[in-house]
């Protein structure tokens, strides 16, 4: 059984930073991403690693995504956080070697981790 588990979420405030995690279990992937979905608005891509990065523009130079092959799990370093980083944030799979920004294209998820950055 394939399971994605996010961990890592929080409250912190402007400025500040956290730590995600999404370890995959049942099989590896080669494409894993993180993707957020704020109240009232669509779940958007955030980052995603494969053979290449890829990063939203409005996180780059805060966030790093990384991953631990060994481990099974990707890791969202976010730093500099703002209040409209605030959302739930997803853990996704895929195995084509890509990083595809768009939801539809993932067939794993996990539950999702709770960020909330305050003012």
């Amino acid at each position: 059984q394939v399971q994605l588990v996010e961990s890592g979420g929080g409250l912190v405030q402007a400025g500040g930073s956290l730590r995600l995690s999404c370890a995959a279990s049942g099989r590896t992937f080669s494409t894993m991403a993180w993707f957020r979905q704020a109240p009232g608005k669509e779940r958007e891509f955030v980052a995603g690693i494969a053979w290449t990065i890829s990063y939203t523009d409005s996180v780059k130079g805060r966030f790093t995504i990384s991953r631990d092959n060994a481990q099974n799990t990707v890791y969202l370093q976010m730093n500099s956080l703002k209040p409209e980083d605030t959302a739930v944030y997803y853990c996704a799979a895929d195995n084509r070697g890509v990083v595809f920004t768009t939801p539809p294209s993932y067939g794993y998820w996990g539950q999702g981790t709770q960020v909330t950055v305050s003012s």
